[in-house]
């Protein structure tokens, strides 16, 4: 491929606001649904309850169950500034690399105080239960910075270490900057088949699915799979570097076990289809190939971390059919995308639905790719 396939204006577009999702549909699978046929080169709609008629008897769909945290904090220095910090990673009990905002006012070894996200009753404001005061000892969740990340982010200490057992009480939903609206309902950002906490960001293609859909998809004897990567940083960082092949791709947590590996084996040997419900588990499916005593591509049980990542001209060994969302411009996920389909496909895609109304990004309406 030439250089030029590479530019990363190539993944850019201009979208309206109005077309930006602030608040995702109820039923969930009610939303609308883009099926786009990459052998024919052509785009159809439907709702997002009509992708079991997509599937076939033997087909492997694949979930990735992960959890999202209340990884957004609201605390203020010690010294006095109000910041606010996004979980990111637990390197140790205790230890996280986070994001904080302003940067600029979290230098090593300050201290700072966190406030309790309880609602009072008279103006549905968080009410803050942490003063600060010097030269009195510090009670409830505080952290001590203590280094800066090669990413800009930072090392927090946090005290008690147990941070977990505080998100709860003091945690936020981590939506999306482009989400202006507060949520009522965590549940909303999170999948019905949620199960291993530690996403930062929701595996967003999976939220419109029902379980009453799930149901229907079981009975048509689809197999469904999970495998599990915590969406973090690597999942919604921007590419920035002009050559999209220049950019460094984070790290993130995934595990894929026996069981899962050999539904999908099985399902190559015998020419079945795995479709794939969001880049997040394409990427962790396809970071794990190997190939068994055939020749044939087949996926290994692997437990630790991934920065695969897949731009054009990569061959796709396991995923044949992809569920997505509308991605944001300049991002990994719509560089995966297009590499899946052709960067021209996509892009006629995404006209077309720009044009037809059809509302994008994490609360956005979907797409089946096949």
């Amino acid at each position: 491929m030439k250089r030029d396939e590479f530019g990363l204006s190539h993944f850019n577009y201009e979208i309206p606001s109005s077309l930006i999702a602030q608040e995702p549909v109820f039923p969930r699978d009610s939303c609308r649904l883009l099926i786009v046929n990459r052998k024919k080169k052509s785009v159809e709609e439907g709702v997002f309850g009509d992708v079991v008629s997509f599937l076939n008897r033997g087909d492997v769909l694949v979930l990735n169950d992960t959890k999202v945290i209340k990884a957004r904090l609201t605390g203020r220095k010690e010294s006095g500034g109000k910041v606010e910090v996004l979980l990111l990673k637990e390197r140790e009990e205790g230890a996280w690399e986070v994001l904080v905002k302003p940067g600029k006012r979290a230098k090593i070894n300050d201290t700072i105080i966190f406030e309790e996200n309880t609602l009072s009753p008279s103006n549905s404001k968080p009410r803050r239960i942490l003063g600060i005061q010097r030269g009195k000892p510090l009670t409830g969740l505080t952290a001590k910075v203590l280094d800066k990340t090669p990413q800009g982010g930072r090392v927090l200490q946090f005290f008690p270490p147990n941070l977990r057992s505080s998100l709860g009480l003091r945690g936020k939903v981590p939506l999306p900057p482009y989400i202006k609206k507060e949520i009522d309902d965590s549940g909303n950002y999170q999948t019905v088949y949620a199960k291993r906490e530690g996403a930062v960001a929701a595996p967003t293609a999976g939220l419109h699915f029902t379980q009453n859909l799930l149901n229907a998809i079981k009975k048509k004897e689809v197999e469904i799979a999970h495998i599990t990567l915590h969406c973090g940083l690597a999942t919604f960082r921007p590419v920035k570097t002009e050559d999209i092949r220049d950019h460094k791709m984070g790290r993130e947590w995934i595990d894929i076990d026996s069981k899962t590996a050999g539904i999908i084996n099985r399902a190559k040997k015998e020419f079945r289809r795995v479709v794939a419900v969001g880049t997040t588990a394409v990427r962790a499916l396809e970071s794990i190939v190997c190939l068994d005593e055939k020749g044939v591509s087949c996926i290994k049980p692997f437990t630790g971390e991934t920065s695969f990542y897949i731009f054009p001209g990569y061959k796709f060994k396991i995923v044949d059919c992809l569920i997505t969302n509308f991605h944001t411009p300049c991002s990994t996920n719509l560089i995966l995308v297009s590499s899946f389909s052709g960067r021209e496909l996509i892009k006629e895609s995404y006209a077309y639905a720009m044009k037809r109304n059809f509302r994008f990004y994490s609360f956005g309406d979907a797409m089946l790719i096949i």
